[in-house]
């Protein structure tokens, strides 16, 4: 199976540190925004409120934000749709390039660039179900099964960008081995 990455090759330097800005810019304010969602009941922030799991630890988070702090996670959930785009892409096209770097050196783990790539997008998507749940949950209707979708997807999608960014980061060492060796 191939992915639509693998075509870009004259310019994948620049599209990707494109999308590499562009996602740090993006993660930068949306961290600014979701400074007032760090509360007792949300430590870490609306990633509290992604991971939360049950009506009853979603509505205590949903009880510790003001109207300020929800409008905040409401503005944040919907810059988060631009992020995920980013993101995904952003990593999805470090491990296409990790896999091509990783065959030319004859390192091990080149096959997994592809299933890698394809699981950023699935992290993608599960980010969308993960908003659409979370924005049921902050706009009334905090009942099963909205906060246990939220958590599996938020779950799903966290270790799907653990694994590329592990993978990017594998392809890095393996680029800069063969630069300066």
């Amino acid at each position: 199976m191939q992915h639509p990455f693998e075509s870009i090759k004259k310019n994948r330097k620049k599209v990707f540190i494109s999308l590499l800005v562009t996602t740090l810019l993006i993660m930068f304010i949306m961290n600014f925004i979701a400074i007032p969602l760090t509360t007792e009941a949300a430590p870490q922030g609306i990633v509290s409120f992604e991971l939360a799991g049950s009506v009853s630890t979603s509505q205590e988070i949903l009880d510790s934000w003001d109207t300020n702090a929800q409008m905040h996670a409401a503005y944040s959930l919907g810059l988060d749709y631009l992020f995920l785009l980013l993101y995904s892409s952003a990593i999805a096209l470090a491990c296409v390039w990790t896999g091509e770097i990783l065959r030319d050196n004859h390192w091990p783990l080149s096959s997994l660039a592809i299933p890698l790539a394809w699981s950023l997008w699935v992290a993608a998507f599960l980010d969308i179900v993960e908003n659409i749940s979370l924005s049921i949950i902050l706009f009334g209707t905090n009942q099963v099964p909205w906060p246990e979708i939220a958590r599996v997807s938020a779950l799903i999608k966290f270790a799907f960008v653990f694994l590329g960014l592990v993978y990017a980061f594998f392809g890095l060492v393996a680029y800069l081995t063969r630069r300066f060796t």
